[in-house]
């Protein structure tokens, strides 16, 4: 068995030249950090054998050349060489292995004297300093402290024997400061030279500063503690606490001292940069969920390193302009010379901006010169006015206007004189709206202007410095009727033949733009440069007229509160509302169709719009509670966050290469936020896997990339919710985030996919029917489209398309208390999901798809997906069990003459396992879907035909595996370490009264057990053909067995560097060959020949 990937949370960062050094596990990762470099690493080697890296550390040597590292963690240590070879990265292991009888807490490379030449201090967890000899294998000296006790943390100071500090983390939450060379007390100890007390709790991480003579500690306690030290060497009896930081929201990891700044991480995940004052410069969060576990920082080129239990590595810019209050500027409107006060703001670029009042006026502003000028002055559109701006292909602007009476005004700002004003409704423009229509004029643009009784217009106006300018009236539109009626944002379709549009009511609509080629003057006293529809009067009043009607509608798409923002990008299409969501759509057959939902970050309820960038970078525009923020959805990170107040004001957002500004409208003025260094935000090493601990895998498929690589496609879920598509290239041995599914609201447990339509070899892609399922109920369902791709870093794409979801508090809610059996219990988790495959009616226009689930209420459910109408029904449930059920597996066989014959297998925690004939129920349940068509009451299941008791206490795993004839083969692991395996025959002609368990088809033909296989719960098991099974365990051992006629024997284990093991898949790779994936707090890949 070979490890062929291992992603793990990374423990330890060295910046070694222009290299990033990583450890991952036991292995050592390198990255260049060279601009133009590719992200992907640059050598990985594994160096340790059965524990991860926590500490890396370089030897200063004078001269340039091959770099020397010391690696360590747990209890190894080992020397390697860091050298360069036709651009090449290798590491040379010049000596074995070396493992102490300690824990390892820090190393100090020595120097001087010719006996310590190859020698290294190492401080050990029980509180003593070790002199180690790493080419003879041999320690020369060890000496321990008087305080005995064991260390959470350890720092070494100095480069010789003679001078050599240690300062201690001890277990009571104190720093003890002691020498090894002072001389050892009547016990043979070293008394400590200081005790430093002032934490509630133990201390993680000690650095000390020897130029400012400072200690810094952090702590379990959420703090940071700088003390005023002096020589460590000859340090006073009281040592003064310099200062108590505060920021982090839980226990802090590491703390690094540098010349001006503080950095310190801990398990929120977030990086901050604090001053010596004590305060927050700089805040850096873009990992995943629980912590990070490592930094380095690079002062000289501003560079923070960190690495997470993501298993991600990120670079910050130490330098990077903050933003925060004090980059405000109010630009002091109000004025003698300036009628009104604000009303609504428009940046017209990043040096200037228009200012509507409520006194009708347009004043014009310059950041850079910061004078102010009047544009135009109309008291028709004092107290409520709406102002709308657009840039024209040659630089110039057009603005538009509209009043409570129904006016619209437009006029370049270049020459306000030549504006041409409109009487379009009788009452009030609720909304107007800018748009491109693609392939018209580059001077004419098009403007949306929304009115009573839901008419919606659209205006194309053109600008010519000789006629001014000329208005036409397109065509009339008619929104869907509802409370709040008008239009909130537009755009059109690529191909220019339908208009996208969103309203206030959170409804999404398709229009079919068919522009009149006729056109006539708009009559008596209007001006001759306005021309409309033949047919339509103006000003429209409170009666419909006749109009467009939307060719598709999504009504409500984005809740009561309205959608903020439509666009179109890459062949799709994507609206934001401020239901915190973003989705994606695509437009079939002139009818919308909503791929995916996104929630960028939590807490970001305001979405305003997307803005995309050039490499597939996703940037959201919203807000925080009343932060203005900028979010990119691709490294998960706040570049921008302005404290304005909230979005329910006046403001504008613009950005250029190096500058960006923010203006809104607060308290009668208007402020202004500038950058000249626009936010560059971070650069990912490497992407980040889950937040939390991984739950569940699936084996999805496997496709030729682009590259022509055979690549895996793979599914993880996590107690983070989040659903991560992933490719494994066999050839390349690494892993490439696809894309992510975010839909759950609690941990993803179970994953399931639907493999009879995966694979299309004529293709060369896969379509598959992605199932997942977790807490609060919930079951998601996204059919994935997968392709090659040249333009994709995997060469690989994906696309998803949601199909349907279900939770069982909406279907209880939708009964209305007809389901008398129990009731909803909010707690309710599913642990376990199968697929029924082939279940097939003549008379359905499709194949029945039936999922079952294991759920910790102590019932199996039983659904039914229909994707062509895009619903998922619970049809059958049973509570047989009575305890929480871990697993569920189904398995199907053919009997001649009698059609399919379905079987469920069910597992709980008192160590019992169900085998259920569900063959009756499907087709009652096909029968009632082709009799209503509709939802129906669930069904109850029919009474188990077997149940065998295989363990003594709850069943983590459990794999059912085909043999020959109607022969079963049932494996499961259990909580007390053992491995059943139960053969089973389901052929009903085989099955005599005198030899069956079950009368109903099913009977036990042998069954043995493994005791104490592992040294803990097993949980996972997979029967490999022929005669072969693997399990894993949380002792974290990957162990291959042979099938004997009465038991298991024992063939080889892996030691597996995941650590709380939850789940095995596996899928054949070769003749001999399986390739098996185990997830926990990290994945691993492993091939296995058999």
């Amino acid at each position: 068995m070979e490890t062929e990937v291992l992603l793990a949370p990374i423990t330890a960062l060295e910046i070694v030249g222009d290299h990033l050094v990583a450890g991952e596990g036991p292995n050592i990762v390198i990255y260049t950090l060279e601009p133009d470099a590719s992200q992907s690493a640059r050598c990985c080697q594994q160096l340790l054998q059965n524990c991860n890296i926590h500490g890396i550390k370089q030897q200063q040597k004078p001269a340039p050349g091959a770099a020397t590292l010391a690696v360590f963690g747990g209890k190894s240590l080992i020397i390697v060489e860091l050298g360069h070879r036709n651009s090449c990265i290798h590491l040379t292991k010049p000596f074995p292995i070396c493992e102490l009888h300690d824990w390892i807490w820090d190393l100090q490379w020595l120097k001087g004297s010719t006996e310590t030449s190859s020698c290294v201090a190492l401080a050990l967890g029980h509180n003593c300093v070790t002199l180690y000899d790493y080419i003879d294998q041999r320690i020369l000296r060890e000496v321990h402290c008087h305080e005995k006790c064991i260390l959470y943390s350890a720092h070494l100071v100095g480069s010789s024997w003679d001078n050599l500090v240690l300062v201690a983390g001890t277990v009571f939450n104190q720093l003890v400061i002691w020498c090894a060379a002072d001389p050892a007390d009547d016990t043979g100890r070293i008394k400590p030279r200081s005790r430093i007390s002032g934490h509630n709790g133990v201390i993680f991480s000690i650095c000390y500063l020897e130029s400012k003579s400072i200690l810094a500690s952090a702590s379990d306690d959420r703090s940071l503690r700088l003390w005023g030290v002096g020589d460590l060497r000859a340090p006073p009896d009281h040592v003064p606490c310099l200062l108590v930081c505060y920021g982090h929201q839980s226990r802090v990891w590491s703390v690094r001292l540098l010349s001006d700044y503080i950095i310190s991480i801990g398990e929120d995940s977030a990086c901050l940069v604090w001053n010596y004052q004590g305060e927050i410069v700089h805040t850096f969060k873009g990992h995943k969920g629980r912590g990070l576990w490592a930094v380095a920082v690079d002062e000289a080129r501003g560079w923070v390193f960190t690495g997470g239990a993501d298993s991600g590595i990120r670079l910050w810019r130490l330098k990077r302009q903050h933003t925060n209050g004090s980059n405000l500027t109010q630009l002091n409107f109000p004025s003698a010379q300036r009628q009104g006060s604000p009303r609504a703001v428009k940046l017209v670029d990043v040096d200037h901006l228009l200012v509507m009042t409520d006194a009708g006026a347009v004043y014009a502003y310059d950041l850079t010169s910061k004078t102010w000028a009047l544009v135009l002055e109309d008291t028709a559109y004092r107290s409520y006015s709406l102002l709308e701006i657009s840039e024209l292909s040659d630089g110039g602007i057009l603005c538009a206007m509209g009043n409570l009476s129904g006016h619209v005004k437009i006029f370049p700002l270049s020459n306000p004189m030549q504006s041409k004003e409109l009487k379009l409704f009788v009452g009030k423009v609720h909304c107007l709206s800018w748009a491109s229509w693609p392939g018209q004029d580059p001077d004419t643009h098009s403007l949306f202007a929304s009115g009573p009784a839901g008419v919606l217009l659209w205006l194309e106006a053109s600008c010519c410095p000789l006629k001014g300018v000329t208005v036409v009236v397109k065509q009339c539109f008619l929104l869907p009727l509802c409370k709040h009626r008008w239009h909130t944002c537009i755009t059109f379709l690529p191909q220019g033949k339908f208009l996208l549009c969103g309203d206030r009511r959170g409804s999404l609509m398709l229009f079919a733009s068919k522009p009149a080629l006729k056109l006539e003057k708009i009559p008596s006293g209007s001006s001759s440069d306005v021309f409309c529809l033949p047919g339509l009067d103006f000003p429209f009043g409170e009666e419909e007229p006749r109009a467009e009607a939307p060719v598709s509608l999504l009504f409500g798409l984005h809740g009561k509160l309205g959608v903020t923002s439509v666009a179109c990008h890459d062949g799709f299409v994507y609206s934001t509302g401020r239901d915190s969501c973003y989705r994606q759509l695509r437009v079939q057959g002139q009818q919308l169709q909503v791929l995916r939902k996104q929630k960028p970050c939590k807490g970001l309820e305001w979405l305003e719009e997307l803005r995309f960038g050039p490499n597939g970078g996703v940037f959201v525009l919203g807000f925080y509670a009343a932060d203005f923020v900028l979010w990119s959805a691709s490294s998960n990170e706040k570049l921008l966050c302005v404290p304005c107040g909230g979005g329910h004001r006046s403001w504008s957002y613009a950005h250029s290469l190096s500058t960006e500004t923010f203006a809104y409208v607060k308290s009668g003025d208007v402020v202004v936020y500038r950058s000249r260094d626009a936010p560059a935000g971070q650069r990912i090493l490497k992407e980040s896997l889950h937040g939390r601990a991984l739950t569940c895998v699936c084996h999805i498929g496997m496709l030729k990339s682009s590259r022509q690589e055979l690549v895996s496609i793979l599914a993880t879920g996590s107690e983070d919710s989040v659903v991560n598509i992933l490719t494994f290239g066999q050839q390349s041995r690494s892993v490439t985030h696809l894309t992510a599914i975010g839909d759950h609201i609690s941990s993803v447990r179970a994953l399931a996919v639907a493999e009879s339509s995966t694979t299309q070899p004529e293709t060369g892609t896969i379509s598959a029917v992605l199932f997942s399922a977790g807490g609060r109920a919930q079951i998601e369902c996204n059919r994935l489209q997968l392709r090659p791709s040249h333009d994709s870093i995997s060469g690989t794409v994906c696309q998803l398309v949601h199909v349907a979801s279900h939770r069982l508090d909406e279907q209880w809610d939708r009964m209305k208390n007809r389901h008398k059996l129990i009731k909803m219990d909010p707690e309710t988790r599913y642990m376990s999901i199968a697929i029924l495959e082939d279940t097939v009616d003549a008379e359905l226009p499709g194949p029945l798809l039936f999922l079952a689930a294991a759920c910790s209420d102590g019932s199996v459910r039983l659904f039914l997906l229909l994707e062509r109408a895009q619903k998922l029904w619970l049809v059958a449930e049973s509570f047989h069990h009575q305890h929480c059920v871990l697993k569920v597996q189904t398995f199907a066989f053919s009997v001649s003459g009698q059609g399919r014959r379905h079987f469920l297998s069910s597992a709980a925690t008192d160590g019992r396992i169900a085998f259920w004939d569900i063959t009756t129920t499907i087709g009652r349940v096909a029968e009632a879907v082709k009799a209503a068509g509709k939802e129906m009451t669930p069904l109850a299941l029919e009474a188990p035909v077997l149940t065998i008791s295989a363990h003594s206490c709850g069943v983590n795993s459990l794999h059912v595996q085909e043999r020959t004839d109607g022969h079963f083969l049932v494996a499961s692991g259990s909580d007390d370490g053992s491995i059943s395996l139960c053969g089973i025959d389901v052929n009903a002609k085989n099955t005599t009264a005198q030899a069956a368990v079950s009368v109903d088809g099913i009977h036990v033909l042998r069954k043995f057990s493994r005791v104490c296989a592992h040294a803990a719960h097993v949980t996972g098991v997979h029967v490999l053909h022929p005669d072969f099974l693997l399990s894993v365990s949380v002792d974290q051992r990957l162990t291959l067995w042979r099938l004997c006629e009465d038991g298991l024997s024992y063939v080889d284990s892996k030691f597996c560097h995941v650590a709380d093991v939850a789940a095995l898949e596996c899928w054949k790779c070769g003749e001999q060959s399986y390739y098996s994936i185990i997830c926990g707090q990290g994945l691993q890949v492993v091939r296995c020949t058999v």
